[in-house]
């Protein structure tokens, strides 16, 4: 999903690739509904609904591949229609401290010709996550003045969740996100921050998020409205599909 799908809500639905996935032979589907599709604090939907999905497989080594899809539109008519994420890594860990590192290819419309590429890598201590994600490579093509190259753009993440009750689970995010790159492909000026706390429980999830943008960017119009906080009501479900 410009994402992996995570154990903890903030990061399916933000698209952060924190989690390790279950140490097995297992593969596994997941689906999900949502009413606006948010990545690093943007939408990715002109605010409109999302329906997204996946296949997951993960070995008991910790080495996982999978995939996921998700539609996309970020101005009337242009060419982006689909979102299809190719994602590979490996991670290890217990109850106290997890790592994670891969890398996951966004991959559009051809007509688009913005598909990219990036590295990432995680550790969670705890309820505290913090990850980062480095452009690797990407088929578009520079501007004047703007630089695509390895490692030029790059999101820092910190995240925290706890479970309180009986599985209601309550999170915090806050991302930091900035390079040329981000600047095109999001329609921005300059870095940002976004942020965002979330309650879920069984499947069902509500998102507060945000970011620090302003009302001059090309990002922040009426119509995408960036620059002003989101409520987000999704669902997701999954699927046991082969396991040991």
């Amino acid at each position: 999903m410009k994402t992996m799908k995570s154990l903890t809500l903030g990061a399916l639905i933000l698209g952060a690739v924190t989690a390790v996935p279950a140490y097995a032979n297992d593969f596994t589907a997941n689906a999900s509904v949502t009413n606006n599709y948010i990545w690093r604090g943007l939408t990715q939907t002109e605010n409109n609904p999302a329906v997204q999905g996946g296949f997951d497989w993960a070995h008991d080594s910790g080495f996982y591949v999978g995939t996921w899809v998700s539609n996309v539109s970020y101005e009337p008519f242009d060419a982006f229609n689909f979102e299809h994420d190719i994602y590979a890594g490996w991670g290890g860990g217990n109850d106290s401290f997890t790592w994670d590192v891969g890398y996951l290819y966004y991959n559009y419309d051809e007509a688009a010709e913005f598909d990219f590429g990036e590295i990432y890598g995680s550790i969670g201590i705890g309820g505290f996550s913090f990850s980062a994600n480095i452009l690797a490579n990407t088929e578009a093509e520079e501007g004047i003045g703007q630089d695509f190259g390895f490692g030029s753009t790059y999101y820092l993440s910190a995240d925290y969740a706890f479970t309180v009750l009986d599985g209601l689970e309550i999170g915090f995010h806050v991302g930091y996100h900035d390079g040329d790159f981000s600047e095109a492909f999001n329609g921005v000026d300059g870095a940002y921050i976004d942020y965002n706390a979330y309650i879920a429980r069984g499947g069902f999830s509500f998102m507060i998020t945000g970011t620090d943008l302003d009302e001059v960017s090309f990002a922040t119009t009426s119509r995408l409205a960036n620059d002003e906080l989101k409520f987000v009501v999704s669902y997701s479900v999954d699927f046991d599909l082969m396991s040991d």
